[in-house]
């Protein structure tokens, strides 16, 4: 299975986990061309780690155009969510 796939199953399964949102971020931040903080991808386990490092390698080639689109428009609703809860989160 490839990068992107395994990426997309992993943020559709469980959206509201560290990792998900690591690689949410990182999908975002690439295809917008924004920086990205480099250091997050550490606080993945080893396993995350590597499938964002061939997340980033499969991007970079961009053959995989249709998984690439599906994976970007979760990516941008799952931001999209946490945006919501902020500005529904009351003020402590």
């Amino acid at each position: 299975m490839k990068a992107l796939k395994k990426a997309r199953k992993l943020i559709e399964n469980a959206p509201e986990s560290t990792e998900a949102r690591i690689l949410s971020a990182l999908v975002v931040a690439l295809e917008s061309d924004a920086a990205y903080p480099v250091n997050d991808l550490y606080k993945l386990n080893f396993d995350n780690f590597e499938l964002a490092l061939d997340l980033l390698k499969e991007w970079r080639l961009d053959r995989y155009y249709m998984s690439k689109v599906r994976l970007l428009d979760l990516s941008v609703q799952l931001g999209e969510m946490d945006k919501a809860d902020t500005a529904v989160a009351p003020a402590a």
